[in-house]
Order: structure tokens, then C-alpha cells, then sequence
């Protein structure tokens, strides 16, 4: 087990041992009857204030019952929503998400209907609600998958109309809604944006059984899922049943956006579901890694989000939730290990000095080398001869301000030496990465020539184009190919016809 999947197991440990004191307390709030209440605040007061120490220290110990509902629920949903999230990201299909959501609000519509015609209590029963989601978002993903299966309409199109319908239907339906006499609808407009604050624990235990069950799934089918998200031809090349495979993820999703309804709408709950997974693709290369990345980036978000709403009772909690989630990604984006900004930058420079210096050393190198003797080692007679910048600067298109700083950053490198006549010289050290980097270089010109059919005056360019990338056993191979074709030689000869400049004199080092 790596340093890194050490760190994330510890961190799972913390949070479920953390989230697990809460829930314990779930089924009865704590008795602060004898605790200090704040006082009352005027409802004419609207200004966004800074909670007080006292506020901050309650809500981040949980003691406040309706806070430590919330807080569980929405990081359960957070975290099953990451890790279906990698598996859509990965089939680019982040858009379902979306699509279900609005699917789901005609299901909501119908579900109040039926249960306000056969129930005396009204039809705001929250799990009827959901199975009416539930169903509807699953015919919207049974739509769009006939769409695109029986006609020759783009996946982004087909998305675009079971959207717009469904969504449409259900505006309808609600209109509908307000003018039976038997029940009200207030309450389910909620739906649209989410209504956090009002989770009870009976909300908490059906996300928590819902999510449990997506966990199963996935654990159960990581396998499958991973075949069908990175390669789904091949999968289906090798008999596995790749369309029930696609609609059981896109019934896991379904699911995911269905008990997301509650805390952050159908408006947000596709930030739930593609923001953590997008964030950790930044983080690791391996899907396992990145899965539980995901859970725990979307837990987090979930979590904090929670609290600051809490501290700050003006905000709601499913925006925050989302915002907490972006804020997440975008210090993902910047500091991600494997793809984030600042590697890449650092990856880039760092990558871009070693090219600089191969092609310094190589151009001394080439210089030099039609005045050293081909029977004598050529490491040990580079470092005797001295060269000026005006000399190696017809060897290449450089300017002279870019030759004077690919110098320098050999000479800081320690691969050549500034010596008192104004010229440089090649130490040991850059000698030797010389004449490594030009054999590297003539022998993929050498397999250019032999095996692609490229002619001698066009094959530098391309071998500078891949030089850098030779792996070991592509070298080792081309080694055979250089012994094979020239036996007595540790460099292959040039293709090309290298003169030195003319006029130029090298002067041997008197050190």
C-alpha cells in the first residue's frame, strides 16, 4: 500500500469515526436547557454577519441536533455521488446527471397527484415523492438511450430534447397542481433548489440506505464498470453485456439524483455528482485511487458546506454545498499532484531546461566532432577543446540571447565551464550527456532511415521531435541495430553533412 492510499484510508478513518459520534446522537437532540441561548434576532435584519466564537464552537462539535441530521445526510450523498461520478466522467457522459434531474420533476408532480387522490393526509409523503422521481428519471434515461439507439440523432441532441420535455411536462403539471381543492402543493417547489434545513432523521436514514445500496452496487461491479468506462467496444468485442451495463450505471445515477432532491435540488445535484470526480482526476492516474478521492472530496464538500450554513444561518445550504464543492476543485485544479496547474508548469520548465541543455551539448558536440579522432574516446578529447558563443550560433536558429541562456544554464548545471579566453568548455559531466544524448539521436535517425522511409535531409526534425522520449528497451533495440550495421562504432556517423562554421578555429583548453 502506498504513502498515498495510507493518507486517504486515515482520512476515511477520521471522518467515519467523526460522523459516527454524530449519528449516534441522531435519535435525540442534546440537552441544552441550561446552556446560554443567543439572543433573539429581528427579522428586519438582513445584513450577512460573522458568526460569533461561541456559534462557531457549537457548530463544528455538532451539537446542534438539526445540524448533525444535515451534516450526515448530505456527506453520505455526497460521497456515493463522487464515486458514480467518476464512472460518468470517464464515459463523458456528465450530462445525464442533468438530464435525470429534470427528468424527475413531472415524477414529483404525478406522485402528488396519486397520493393526494389516495391519501387523506395529503401527498407531500417524502418517499412516495421520490419513487415518483425515481420512475421518472429512469424514463428519462430509458428515452434518451432509445433515442439514441433507433435514431440517427447526436447524443447532445438527443439529451437536449428528453430535457426540455420532461422539464416542460412537469412546469405543466405543477401548473396543474395549484388548482386542485382537495390538498396544497406549497412546499414542493423546494424540489427546484433543495431545502436542506428541513431534513429529518427519516430523510437521513433513506439517503443512508439508498447510498449504502449504490456503494454495493459499484463495489460489485467495480470491475465491469471500469471495462465499460475506459473501453466499451472492447468490452462488447469480448461478450459482456454492455447495454445493460450502461443503463445499470445510468439507474445508479438515477438513484444519486433522486435523494440529492432534498438537499440541493434538482438544479445542483449534477454539481454533486461530476464536480468531486472532475476534482480528483487532478489528484491520481489509478481509477481506485481516484474513485475514493472522489468519495471523499464529495463528503467533504457535502460537510462543509453544512457547517457554513449553519454558521451562517442567511445562506442556503444547497448552493453552499455546490460552492464549497467548486471551491474544492478549483485547489484541486491548482494543486493537484498528478494534472494540476502548478505541476504542469513546474513539469513543463523543468522539462523544457533538459531539452535546452541536450541541444547545447549536442550542438558542441557536433561541432567538435569532425575535428577529434574517431579511433580515440570522444568524452575524454570534448572537454580539451574551447568554443565561443559566436561559433556555435550558425549551428542551430537560435538567437544570441537565447544561446547565451541555454549556456548559462548548462554552466549552472555544471555541464560546461566558462573559461578566462571567453569561450566554454565541456566538463566530464557534459561530455559524457553529450555524447549519450547525439547516440540516442543518431540512432533514431538510424531507425527513421531503415524502417519509416524517411529521407536523410528530413530526418533531424522528426528525431527531434521524440529523442526525448526514448524509452529503454527502444534504445536497447536500436543498440542492436548500431552493432549490427556498424560494428566498430559506439556513435553512429551522421547522416548529414556537418561542416564546421567557416572561418572558425578551435582552440585547445591550456587547463
Amino acid at each position: 500500500m502506498s504513502s498515498v492510499e495510507k493518507r486517504i484510508g486515515f482520512a476515511l478513518l477520521v471522518a467515519v469515526i467523526y460522523l459516527g459520534n454524530a449519528a449516534s446522537c441522531i435519535a435525540e437532540p442534546l440537552d441544552h436547557s441550561h446552556s446560554t441561548r443567543p439572543p433573539a434576532r429581528s427579522l428586519s435584519r438582513d445584513r450577512l454577519e460573522w458568526p460569533a466564537l461561541s456559534d462557531v464552537k457549537r457548530t463544528l462539535l455538532l451539537r446542534d441536533y438539526n445540524t448533525r441530521i444535515v451534516a450526515i445526510g448530505t456527506t453520505m450523498l455526497g460521497a456515493a455521488a463522487g464515486i458514480v461520478g467518476v464512472f460518468m466522467l470517464l464515459r463523458k457522459r456528465s450530462l445525464i446527471g442533468d438530464v435525470v434531474s429534470h427528468s424527475t420533476w413531472p415524477g414529483i408532480a404525478i406522485a402528488f397527484l396519486v397520493m393526494e387522490r389516495i391519501k387523506t393526509d395529503g401527498g407531500k409523503w417524502l418517499p412516495g415523492l421520490l419513487v415518483g422521481a425515481l420512475l421518472a428519471g429512469v424514463a428519462g434515461i430509458l428515452c434518451t438511450k432509445l433515442i439514441l439507439r433507433y435514431t440517427r440523432i447526436k447524443e447532445d441532441a438527443a439529451l437536449a430534447i428528453v430535457l426540455s420535455v420532461f422539464f416542460g411536462a412537469g412546469m405543466s403539471l405543477f401548473k396543474a397542481v395549484q388548482y386542485i381543492p382537495s390538498g396544497s402543493q406549497a412546499g414542493l417547489n423546494h424540489f427546484i433548489l433543495g431545502k436542506t434545513a428541513s431534513m429529518v432523521s427519516a430523510d437521513v436514514w433513506i439517503i443512508g440506505e439508498a447510498s449504502l445500496a449504490i456503494l454495493i452496487v459499484i463495489g460489485l461491479l467495480f470491475k465491469e464498470f471500469s471495462l465499460l468506462s475506459f473501453d466499451d467496444k472492447f468490452a462488447s468485442s469480448q461478450g459482456w453485456p454492455v447495454f445493460r451495463l450502461d443503463l445499470s450505471l445510468m439507474l445508479l445515477v438515477a438513484g444519486v439524483t433522486v435523494i440529492g432532491l432534498q438537499s440541493v435540488g434538482l438544479l445542483l445535484v449534477v454539481a454533486m455528482l461530476i464536480t468531486p470526480a472532475a476534482a480528483a482526476r487532478f489528484w491520481s492516474d489509478r481509477l481506485g485511487r481516484t474513485t475514493a478521492i472522489a468519495a471523499c472530496l464529495g463528503g467533504s464538500g457535502a460537510f462543509c458546506g453544512v457547517l457554513l450554513s449553519a454558521m451562517f444561518p442567511r445562506l442556503a445550504a444547497g448552493p453552499v454545498i455546490v460552492l464549497t464543492g467548486a471551491l474544492f476543485f478549483i485547489i484541486s485544479l491548482f494543486l493537484g499532484v498528478r494534472r494540476g496547474v502548478i505541476v504542469r508548469i513546474v513539469t513543463h520548465r523543468r522539462l523544457k531546461t533538459a531539452v535546452g541543455r541536450q541541444h547545447i551539448l549536442r550542438a558542441l558536440f557536433e561541432y567538435l566532432e569532425p575535428h577529434c579522432d574517431p579511433a580515440a574516446p570522444m568524452s575524454s578529447q570534448l572537454v580539451n577543446h574551447i568554443v565561443s558563443a559566436n561559433e556555435l550560433l550558425p549551428m542551430r536558429s537560435w538567437t544570441l540571447k537565447r544561446l547565451r541562456h541555454l549556456l548559462r544554464t548548462a554552466e549552472k548545471s555544471n555541464f560546461i565551464a566558462v573559461v578566462r579566453e571567453g569561450g566554454y568548455r565541456m566538463t566530464n559531466r557534459g561530455a559524457e550527456l553529450a555524447h549519450r544524448v547525439v547516440r540516442n539521436h543518431r540512432l533514431w535517425e538510424l531507425y527513421l532511415i531503415e524502417h519509416a522511409d524517411i529521407a536523410p535531409s528530413h530526418v533531424d526534425r522528426d528525431a527531434d521531435d521524440i529523442e526525448h522520449l526514448l524509452a529503454a528497451d527502444i534504445v536497447e533495440s536500436l543498440e542492436r541495430l548500431l552493432s549490427e550495421r556498424y560494428p566498430h562504432m559506439t556513435v553512429p556517423p551522421s547522416p548529414h553533412a556537418i561542416d564546421s562554421a567557416p572561418g572558425s578555429t578551435i582552440r585547445q583548453s591550456t587547463s
